[in-house]
């Protein structure tokens, strides 16, 4: 029934426009509500290292600081080479990385892949906060092997990017490799809801940039030119940060295939120049001077 005082057309406008800021508020509301649903997608399976068929990779169990017991599988280095912690993306759980670990495996690599809380049927509740007391437990537990830290390499994958530059902005270790990185969780999901007032929603920040300066190690930052999940832009950001970082672009890679395009090979040049305990255990010497590029 039109207002009085007012014409119909002006009703219906009325009416219409509060209907749309109705369904704003909803949208918004569902986007403040639900973004660690959207954010973490954790698959709840728990994966099986046995199945992966991978000689020396093993289940071992990761303390956290606040008294959560983490799945993680292991796979010790043949010789004094580097050892990877490797941080993964949002979804799935380590379980999906089988061919990662037979990659490292081929090039000489140790590694640990920690599952975060949440994932993989392990307890808690995947946060930033959470996330980052699982990247320290698994640096802790290098450590407690008795693996030096100029021999550890933090590799973090998409959301791993972020853990493993806050986790390198604290500790020095032998090299940082960042794949598919963003400057924060808060400026991508910038971009993807351009209409919702993101600084102001989001609990989990994942604020990468700010923490770049600070890191002494080694890094490596691998972008895909065609992913379109975090633009690359922000991988060369993330890049122009870091004083003496190496970059590589994938010019047909996306957001999860840059294996497919060569990046295990580019890691292990890198590791060869920038890691004295690579360099060693392959018997290649490590050369003067600091490279800005991979080739």
């Amino acid at each position: 029934m039109p207002s009085p005082g007012l014409p119909a057309w002006a009703s219906v406008l009325l009416a219409f426009a509060a209907g749309l800021a109705i369904l704003y508020v909803i949208v918004i509301a569902a986007l403040f509500l639900l973004q660690r649903q959207i954010l973490f997608r954790p698959a709840q399976d728990r994966p099986d290292a046995a199945r992966v068929e991978l000689p020396g990779l093993r289940e071992v169990a990761v303390p956290t600081a606040d008294g959560l017991q983490l799945l993680a599988w292991f796979l010790p280095p043949p010789g004094e080479g580097p050892v990877l912690l490797f941080l993964h993306g949002n979804g799935g759980h380590i379980g999906h990385r089988t061919e990662r670990i037979r990659r490292f495996a081929a090039q000489g690599w140790g590694a640990l892949l920690v599952e975060y809380r949440g994932y993989g049927g392990t307890p808690g509740t995947p946060s930033e906060a959470g996330l980052r007391l699982d990247a320290a437990a698994g640096l802790a537990a290098l450590r407690g092997r008795g693996i030096p830290d100029g021999r550890i390499v933090l590799w973090g994958e998409s959301l791993g990017s972020g853990l493993a530059t806050w986790l390198a902005a604290r500790e020095r270790l032998g090299a940082v490799v960042l794949e598919t990185p963003y400057t924060s969780v808060a400026a991508v999901a910038k971009r993807r809801y351009p209409f919702a007032p993101v600084e102001a929603l989001m609990r989990d920040r994942f604020d990468s940039l700010v923490h770049m300066p600070a890191i002494r190690s080694p890094v490596l930052v691998l972008v895909g030119a065609r992913d379109v999940v975090v633009p690359p832009d922000m991988g060369h950001a993330i890049h122009a940060a870091a004083p003496g970082a190496e970059l590589w672009v994938a010019a047909e890679g996306g957001h999860t295939d840059l294996m497919q395009h060569g990046s295990i090979e580019v890691v292990a040049g890198f590791l060869r120049r920038r890691l004295p305990a690579a360099g060693q255990a392959d018997g290649l010497p490590r050369p003067a001077g600091i490279a800005t590029t991979v080739p």
